[in-house]
């Protein structure tokens, strides 16, 4: 673990103060399981291994709390919470009526030739990504590909909002990657919501990409049933009939 979290912690070294780097590198420990739901966290630990003061440990906490991410106990500690099966419906709920907009609003306004062709650049790094196996590459260029789309089309505040709604929902999409969700059939995804964005047809962008938004809702099952100590313990909600014809 202290390998994986140095490692993290050296490819941020030029992202900002230590109390951002912190904060994204736990966020992304995290979500990538190097921090596993329900393990305790210390902060003189975390200190001596990015050899920081406490202090901007404490306050990463608190924003990590904030995200729903880490449950701060008093006099107990500080635990990285097992993911809300509740709380990824309604991130997954959010996040798509953010994006499926943003997809209709590229193909009605058009996008930059150069956005156009950084995001089918994005999708042929993703195939490379199935090729070699690097699923966690693949992860951070998925997460570089709708970025890149809400940012092409003028909607940072859309993808801001986006940031801060998807974290339980992200640790989801990491463990769905690759049984549960294949690669192929993500990028394929992509590919459809680019060519519809491309042939400035509005109604399948946004079709394209609410079928994309949907895709957890047939693989949360799954993986509940093989990861159960990752999860509360909570009831899934019903998928509705709409949901499961998207």
């Amino acid at each position: 673990m202290n390998t994986t979290l140095q490692s993290l912690w050296h490819d941020t070294r030029d992202e900002g103060s230590v109390r951002q780097r912190l904060y994204r590198v736990l966020r992304q420990s995290i979500i990538r399981m190097v921090l596993a739901p329900g393990q305790a966290l210390s902060e003189k630990e975390l200190a001596d291994i990015f050899s920081v003061s406490r202090q901007p440990v404490r306050e990463a906490f608190i924003r990590l709390s904030e995200a729903g991410l880490v449950e701060v106990r008093p006099q107990r500690g500080t635990y990285v919470v097992k993911i809300s099966q509740q709380a990824v419906l309604e991130a997954r709920f959010v996040r798509e009526a953010i994006e499926v907009a943003v997809a209709k609003a590229a193909a009605e306004q058009g996008l930059e030739p150069r956005v156009l062709a950084e995001l089918n650049e994005l999708i042929e790094r993703q195939r490379r990504c199935e090729q070699t196996g690097d699923y966690d590459r693949f992860f951070l260029l998925d997460e570089d590909f709708h970025r890149a789309l809400s940012l092409g089309v003028g909607h940072t505040a859309a993808w801001r909002v986006t940031e801060e709604v998807k974290a339980q929902l992200d640790r989801v999409r990491y463990l769905s990657i690759p049984e549960s969700t294949p690669i192929p059939k993500l990028t394929d995804q992509h590919q459809m919501i680019v060519d519809a964005i491309a042939s400035r047809d509005s109604d399948a962008a946004a079709q394209a990409m609410r079928v994309h938004q949907r895709e957890i809702l047939q693989s949360l099952p799954d993986l509940v049933g093989r990861f159960p100590d990752m999860f509360d313990g909570s009831s899934v909600l019903p998928i509705t009939g709409d949901e499961k014809s998207a």
